[in-house]
């Protein structure tokens, strides 16, 4: 991630305040198909690597418009297309050969993880605190198994205290659901329980509307209403026949049942969302159940757990699940005092996560501050000069839009990036440069991987090979094709529907632009991208 910067967006009387470029991607009303495949890659490497959203999006920019002088000169659109891919690959064989694997013992490896932690938090709101939540992070995937599931790390958000407030649970937390007046009665700590999960109603239904039962003798109504009483008793019998000191359902938990299993010394809790019953489920080994009826005692369809417990977290109260032996898990319950501040902080680990799982998968790391960036760009230079023809052109210009990186991470920390950039080139010429990038704190330039800024090589690798796509699919447009009726007014803001739409109002042409993908790349003569060839579009 690049920016340094926050934004805020109001949709549907919702605000978010962020600075990840996913979101930010995400939340524009984008109109203009050139840039919808922008949007595309930006959520292509969140949901792949999960960081590096930012830089894939300035990197496709900063190629497209290295390309723009070719177009306009004449070059082929495909001539320009061969050169970039020529270029990113062996740019990618580059990272491959530099990237340093960390093998040793665990805690090597450990420091490498956390390193790769915070360097993804490094630009994020919560950067202050990530001392604080780079172990954290650590700690959170190395509780899973080896399938390393992110489905199995459950975000809580707790508004109120001090972020530093936030902490790890090894297991599953989830936040008390609504419950009766008997829930007090009913223990709030167990040691080795049985648990069992059901997708059931524990409480008596009302008959729905006109609902009518004919009856010849009054004296037999007594024993309709006798049997609706003996149909729950019965279910609340099984459940506690099963031997579970933990009920569990997915429906509701009515005030009998309540009190019911509160008088027998069990805990119960209804309307349990789906995704901490499957979490619970996987960590506990319990089955999920849609009838009590031929249960028996302590079945294996009973889950386990080392210690249940209910925590207070500041004014919510939670239901912790620790030691679960068959899948291991993991929740991490954040605080703050907003909750934008909180989704912002939830986006932020969701990152670092990612980013953290893919140093467990590939234990390769390479420097980041714009470090590597500046090695492959002068190592394109080089190899740029052993190529003949229009190609060594379109990889000079591949070499110089790398620069962008380092150059806007000089500009968000306000120094002036003509010089810093101009010193790294300086510094990569010589054979000790390698892995020197961005000094933020000093305003210079710096051994990166030296002072722990390292980002995992495949988060590099995705981002060049998807910046390369999307310029190369965008210059590959020969025609835009647009419906006439766009081009007509619609009767002021919105039409006469009023909300206005993606295009605000204007017709669909004017929203992207008033020339499709002709003014892609600023101009508006012509056909197509026959516009840029040669002088006047011949």
């Amino acid at each position: 991630m690049l920016s340094t910067k926050s934004y805020m967006f109001q949709f549907l009387m919702q605000v978010t305040i962020s600075n990840d470029g996913a979101t930010i991607m995400r939340l524009l009303e984008v109109v203009h198909p050139a840039a919808k495949t922008l949007v595309d890659i930006a959520a292509s490497q969140d949901d792949e690597i999960g960081d590096g959203t930012t830089t894939v999006v300035i990197t496709a920019g900063e190629l497209l418009k290295a390309s723009k002088q070719f177009v306009e000169d004449g070059v082929h659109p495909q001539v320009i297309i061969a050169g970039l891919r020529y270029a990113t690959t062996k740019a990618v064989t580059r990272l491959n050969e530099l990237a340093i694997g960390v093998d040793g013992d665990m805690v090597a490896r450990r420091t490498l993880l956390e390193k790769c932690a915070k360097t993804s938090l490094n630009s994020k709101l919560i950067s202050q605190h990530q001392d604080f939540f780079g172990p954290m992070v650590v700690d959170a995937i190395e509780s899973l198994d080896e399938s390393l599931n992110l489905n199995m790390v459950g975000i809580k958000k707790v508004p109120g205290g001090s972020v530093t407030e936030s902490f790890l649970v090894q297991g599953v937390a989830f936040k008390r659901t609504f419950s009766y007046a008997g829930f007090e009665q009913q223990p709030k700590a167990l040691t080795q329980p049985k648990i069992l999960l059901l997708n059931l109603e524990l409480e008596l239904k009302s008959e729905r509307a006109n609902a009518e039962i004919r009856i010849e003798d009054p004296t037999k109504y007594q024993s309709i209403v006798d049997a609706e009483w003996e149909i729950i008793y019965e279910k609340l019998a099984g459940c506690v026949a099963s031997g579970a000191n933990i009920i569990l359902s997915k429906l509701p938990i009515g005030d009998l049942a309540t009190q019911y299993f509160a008088d027998r010394g069990l805990f119960c809790a209804g309307r349990v969302g789906a995704a901490d019953m499957a979490r619970v489920a996987s960590a506990t080994g319990a089955k999920m159940q849609t009838t009590v009826h031929g249960l028996e005692k302590d079945s294996s369809v009973l889950g386990t757990c080392a210690v249940f417990e209910e925590r207070q977290v500041g004014a919510e109260r939670y239901n912790l699940f620790t030691g679960c032996p068959v899948a291991r898990t993991a929740t991490m319950v954040l605080r703050g005092g907003a909750r934008e501040f909180i989704d912002e902080t939830e986006r932020s680990l969701h990152d670092s996560l990612m980013i953290v799982k893919n140093c467990v998968k590939s234990s390769r790391v390479v420097a980041g501050g714009g470090a590597i960036e500046m090695e492959l760009s002068r190592f394109l230079r080089e190899e740029a000069l052993k190529i003949t023809g229009k190609q060594q052109l379109i990889v000079s210009a591949f070499a110089k839009a790398l620069e962008v990186t380092p150059r806007q991470l000089a500009d968000n920390a306000g120094f002036d990036a003509t010089e810093i950039v101009n010193l790294l080139r300086q510094r990569h010429a010589k054979e000790d440069g390698l892995w020197y990038g961005v000094d933020i704190e000093n305003q210079s330039i710096c051994d990166t991987y030296a002072k722990g800024v390292w980002e995992p090589v495949t988060s590099k690798i995705n981002s060049l090979s998807s910046a390369c796509e999307a310029a190369c699919l965008i210059l590959s447009v020969d025609e835009t094709i647009r419906n006439p009726q766009s081009q007509q007014a619609q009767g002021g803001p919105g039409g006469p529907g009023g909300m206005g739409g993606m295009g605000g109002g204007r017709p669909l042409s004017q929203a992207m632009g008033g020339g499709g993908m002709r003014s892609m790349m600023g101009r508006a003569g012509g056909r197509g991208i026959r516009a840029y060839r040669g002088k006047g579009g011949k």
